[in-house]
C-alpha cells in the first residue's frame, strides 16, 4: 500500500521525504518492524517510541511517523511529523485495513462496570438472532464462531481493524466492543465508525491513570462526543453523569433507567437466585441473570437492540434465553449446600452492588463469607474503600492477593486494612495466598451459607513479579469443595 493512502486523515505537520512510496505493514513496536515497513512512535505510559527510530531502520522500516522530528535523519527515510501519533496510527490502521467499521454495525459500551455483560450479550442476542456477530471484550474476542484469547480491553487500534477486518470477510453485520478510558485516552478508537455508544455508570476507577475522577468522565464523554449523527447514544440517567455523556454528541440522544423518567424504562418485579423478572416499557420479561447492576445491563441492552433494528417482542424472547457472562455473578452450590459466587467486581462501586445483590437474595440466616483483594500497580486510593465496603456488608472477609505484579502483597492487604472501622475487625482476616483463603473460606463455610469471591472473574491467572501463574477463583472453589465433601 501507498504511504499517503495509509496516512489520510491523519493530522500531518511536516514531512521530510516521498510519501508515494510502498510499504508493507505498519509497526508501532520497533521489534515486530520488517524490511519496507512504516513504524509509528507512540509516546506511551512506559516507554517513548522515538527512542527506538533508530532500531527501527535498522531493521528495514521505509518511513517513520513520529511528533518530535528527529535532528539526524537518514538518507532515503521518508519522515512524516504528526501532532499525535497515537492518533495518526489509529487512522493508519484503519486506512490500511480499508476502513472496516464502515461495513458493519460497531457499537461501543463504555462506564466503569458492565461493559464486558454488555457486550457479551448483545453479542449473544443477536448471533441467537441469526446475525453473523462479532466481539471484541474483556473476556474473549468472537469473529463470528471463531474464538480468540483477549489481552486488553480494548486493543491497539492496529489489532482492532485487524479483527474488524477478518469480520469483514466473514460477513459479520454486527460487532458489540468494550471501550475503556485507556483506550479511549490513547486514541485507539479513533478512525472507527460507530453505529452507537452506550454508557453504564461511572465510579471509583483507573485514578492511577486519570489525574481525577473529572479527567476520568470527561475521557468518557470525548467517546460521545465523536459519535456521528448517524449513530445513538444511549446513556444510564440513575448516574449522574449520563447527561454529561449527552452534552456535545451529535448523535441521537437516547436514555434508560430504573429510578427516573427515560426513553427505555425497567421495574424489577422479582429478584431471585435463579433471575430476575422484569417490568420493561410495560412488558415483562424472565431472564436468567441476577441482582438491580443486570437489570440495568439487561435494560440497556434491550434498547440497543431496539435500535439497532430488531423487533421489540423477538428482543424479549431472546433476552430471555441469554446466559451469564463467565467471571460475572457465577455461582455454583455444593452438596452441602454451600453457595460459591465468583465475581469481576474489583472496583468500590461493583462490589457494593453485588454485596447487595446477595442481601437481597438471601435470607439473613446464612452467613456471607466475602474473598477480596486489590491489584497490585494499580489505582492505591480504592484499596481502603474496597476493605471498608466488604467487612461493613459481609459477617467475614478474607483480605487476600489479586493480582500483586510489582507490589509485595502483604503491603497492598495493609493498605486495605486502614479502610477497616474498628467495629469490623473482629470480623476480617488476611490470607495472603489466594488459594488458601479461598479453602479458610469453604472451611468456615456452613450449609446454606454463601461465599463470594471478588476481583478476578473470568480471569484464570495470578500475576505475581511479572510472571502469570494458572489460577481460576471457579475452579479453585469447586475443587476445595468437593474436597470437604469428602
Amino acid at each position: 500500500m501507498v504511504l499517503k493512502d495509509i496516512l489520510y486523515r491523519a493530522s500531518i505537520e511536516a514531512v521530510n521525504g516521498p510519501t508515494d512510496i510502498a510499504v508493507n505493514a505498519i509497526q508501532f513496536d520497533s521489534r515486530q518492524v520488517k524490511q519496507g515497513d512504516v513504524f509509528v512512535a507512540v509516546k506511551g505510559t512506559v516507554s517513548n517510541g522515538h527512542d527506538y527510530i533508530e532500531k527501527a531502520i535498522g531493521l528495514g522500516a521505509a518511513a517513520v511517523v513520529c511528533e518530535d522530528m528527529p535532528a539526524d535523519r537518514k538518507q532515503g527515510i521518508t519522515y512524516v511529523q504528526v501532532g499525535s501519533s497515537s492518533s495518526a496510527l489509529a487512522y493508519m490502521a484503519a486506512n490500511y485495513y480499508d476502513n472496516p467499521s464502515h461495513n458493519l454495525k460497531l457499537v461501543g459500551v463504555t462506564g466503569t462496570n458492565g461493559k464486558t455483560t454488555i457486550a457479551s450479550l448483545l453479542y449473544q442476542l443477536f448471533k441467537n438472532a441469526g446475525y453473523k456477530t462479532g466481539l471484541l471484550s474483556t473476556v474473549k474476542i468472537m469473529v463470528g464462531n471463531t474464538e480468540y484469547k483477549a489481552t486488553h480491553t480494548t486493543p491497539d487500534s492496529l489489532t482492532i481493524n485487524s479483527y474488524l477486518s477478518e469480520m469483514n470477510k466473514e460477513g459479520v453485520e454486527y460487532c458489540f466492543m468494550e471501550v475503556s478510558s485507556h483506550g479511549i485516552h490513547q486514541n485507539r478508537t479513533e478512525g472507527l465508525e460507530f453505529a452507537g455508544g452506550i454508557f453504564t455508570n461511572l465510579s471509583h476507577d483507573h485514578l492511577d491513570y486519570h489525574n481525577t475522577f473529572a479527567e476520568y468522565r470527561d475521557v468518557k464523554k470525548s467517546f460521545f462526543d465523536h459519535l456521528p449523527k448517524t449513530a445513538f447514544a444511549l446513556v444510564n440517567v440513575d448516574d449522574k453523569n449520563g447527561l454529561v455523556m449527552l452534552q456535545n454528541t451529535k448523535a441521537r440522544k437516547l436514555t434508560y433507567a430504573l429510578k427516573t423518567y427515560a426513553d427505555y424504562k425497567a421495574q424489577i418485579l422479582e429478584n431471585q437466585l435463579s433471575g430476575l423478572l422484569l417490568k420493561i416499557n410495560e412488558q415483562e420479561v424472565w431472564v436468567k441473570l441476577i441482582g438491580t447492576f443486570n437489570a440495568y445491563n439487561l435494560l440497556a441492552i434491550y434498547a440497543a437492540a431496539v435500535n439497532l433494528g430488531l423487533e421489540e417482542q423477538e428482543v424479549l424472547r431472546l433476552m430471555s434465553e441469554l446466559e451469564s457472562v463467565s467471571g460475572r455473578f457465577q455461582f455454583v452450590i455444593s452438596d452441602t449446600g454451600i453457595t460459591a459466587i465468583v465475581d469481576y467486581a474489583h472496583t468500590p462501586d461493583a462490589l457494593e452492588n453485588v454485596l447487595k445483590t446477595i442481601e437481597n437474595i438471601r435470607t439473613r440466616n446464612e452467613q456471607l463469607i466475602t474473598i477480596v483483594g486489590c491489584g497490585g500497580d494499580r489505582d492505591k486510593t480504592k484499596r481502603p474503600v474496597m476493605a471498608h465496603i466488604a467487612s461493613s456488608m459481609s459477617d467475614q472477609a478474607i483480605f487476600t492477593s489479586d493480582n500483586p505484579r510489582s507490589e509485595v502483597p502483604e503491603d497492598i492487604i495493609e493498605d486495605m486494612e486502614k479502610g477497616v472501622e474498628p467495629q469490623n475487625y473482629r470480623k476480617t482476616v488476611a490470607v495472603v495466598d489466594r488459594k488458601q483463603a479461598i479453602k479458610i473460606a469453604c472451611q468456615l463455610a456452613r450449609p446454606k451459607d454463601i461465599i463470594l469471591i471478588a476481583g478476578k472473574g473470568h480471569e484464570t491467572y495470578q500475576e505475581i513479579k511479572g510472571v502469570r501463574h494458572h489460577f481460576d477463583d471457579m475452579e479453585t472453589v469447586k475443587e476445595i469443595l468437593a474436597q470437604l465433601k469428602k
